[in-house]
């Protein structure tokens, strides 16, 4: 049977493969979405936020930056070093992915962590479009994402009160993360580094713009780490 008219089958496949993400996208997704609730938005912001952002941890931040004094500094080079991931798996997706065509939009832009994991990993039987699977499984991840704030979202507006405690929802997700990092890393200068020049900065540059100070230090700190190691690794 000719792939390309398989699409029901290739549906199938991509919707069974992406269960998983499903059921964690939604727990996720209502859980973003009644923080935003929490901080005073309607359903519509966290839908639109899920839909055009969708970046995850970064719409975290940039909820809680809606409600500070309007900084776009900080805001770009926060998505910029929270996202920076993505460059890297677009990378190893050149040889998935195709060069050319509608598709190929679609999967630059919904390339989100889980489903990198599932298109890169995924074994496509033979029968199947691998394109079309690994389109599906895109676009079924996005919209389990944006339901989910969505729902999350609506559910807030249903219940009518604030959920306390809800609003260290992010606080808790970047201690998991940061923890989870340390853990993994065989050196903790970077890690020891990083609370350095962040409290250094908060204390010199103030509030304001110390994140942006911290966040450019860092990028230097890690091109001056990595120059190093390059010279030491030709000097072998």
């Amino acid at each position: 049977m000719d792939s390309r008219t398989n699409l029901p089958n290739n549906f199938k496949y991509a919707l069974r493969t992406s269960l998983p993400v499903l059921f964690g996208f939604m727990f996720l997704g209502i859980g973003y979405g009644l923080y935003m609730h929490n901080l005073g938005f309607s359903f519509l912001f966290p839908t639109l936020m899920a839909a055009t952002i969708y970046g995850g941890s970064v719409e975290f931040f940039i909820a809680n930056m809606l409600l500070q004094q309007f900084n776009p500094v900080s805001v770009l080079m926060l998505t910029a070093v929270l996202g920076f991931r993505q460059f890297f798996y677009g990378v190893s997706m050149l040889t998935k992915y195709p060069l050319q065509g509608w598709r190929k939009w679609v999967l630059i832009y919904g390339l989100a962590d889980e489903t990198f994991v599932l298109n890169y990993y995924v074994k496509v039987p033979q029968g199947y479009d691998e394109t079309a699977v690994h389109v599906w499984i895109t676009i079924l991840n996005y919209f389990y994402w944006v339901t989910g704030a969505c729902l999350g979202g609506l559910l807030g507006s249903a219940l009518g009160m604030e959920i306390k405690g809800l609003d260290f929802i992010m606080t808790a997700l970047f201690i998991c993360l940061a923890v989870d990092q340390v853990r993994k890393e065989k050196s903790h200068l970077s890690s020891l580094s990083g609370m350095v020049i962040t409290l250094v900065s908060l204390v010199l540059i103030g509030q304001r713009y110390f994140l942006v100070v911290t966040l450019l230090l860092l990028v230097a700190e890690f091109a001056v780490k990595y120059w190093y190691e390059q010279q030491k690794g030709g000097q072998q």
